[in-house]
């Protein structure tokens, strides 16, 4: 049974804070000592989780602000990797209706876009699983870049 260090409640074996008060929770049996961000989580889980159609982007920066994953360049590649993949959806999602010049010809570009966008996140989902490095061509170099 673990305790809180600062209040004294019930802290659970893999609690990174206390639910009750707040306070960061020290590592088992090494005082001092605290876990970081992105402890237990591996290196083809983090990159799989930057792909996740339309909330990957918060798992892509979590990953980047994590120090766990500083000198991962593999991780930080599919992080940003999948941040500019969920840019080019806002694009087309957001801005591609104010450049409407046909609006007979827009609406069925609009969607194949967005479906264009959402198999290519469903691909790097794979290609990350596998832990494959795979670069697409415009958003890879901008990642590749971005390291």
């Amino acid at each position: 049974m673990l305790f809180c260090h600062q209040c004294g409640s019930q802290a659970g074996q893999r609690d990174f804070f206390c639910g009750k008060c707040g306070a960061r929770q020290p590592i088992p049996g090494i005082p001092g000592v605290y876990r970081a961000g992105g402890e237990g989580l591996s290196d083809r889980t983090a990159s799989l989780l930057c792909y996740i159609p339309f909330v990957g982007w918060i798992a892509a920066l979590l990953v980047l602000a994590a120090e766990r994953f500083r000198n991962s360049p593999e991780v930080r590649f599919h992080a940003f990797q999948g941040l500019y993949l969920f840019v080019a959806w806002l694009l087309v999602d957001w801005a591609m209706p104010w450049f409407r010049v046909i609006p007979w010809f827009s609406f069925p570009l609009r969607s194949m876009l967005k479906a264009l966008v959402l198999g290519l996140w469903i691909f790097m989902m794979v290609k990350a699983s596998r832990e494959e490095r795979y670069s697409l061509p415009l958003f890879g170099d901008l990642a590749a870049r971005s390291l």
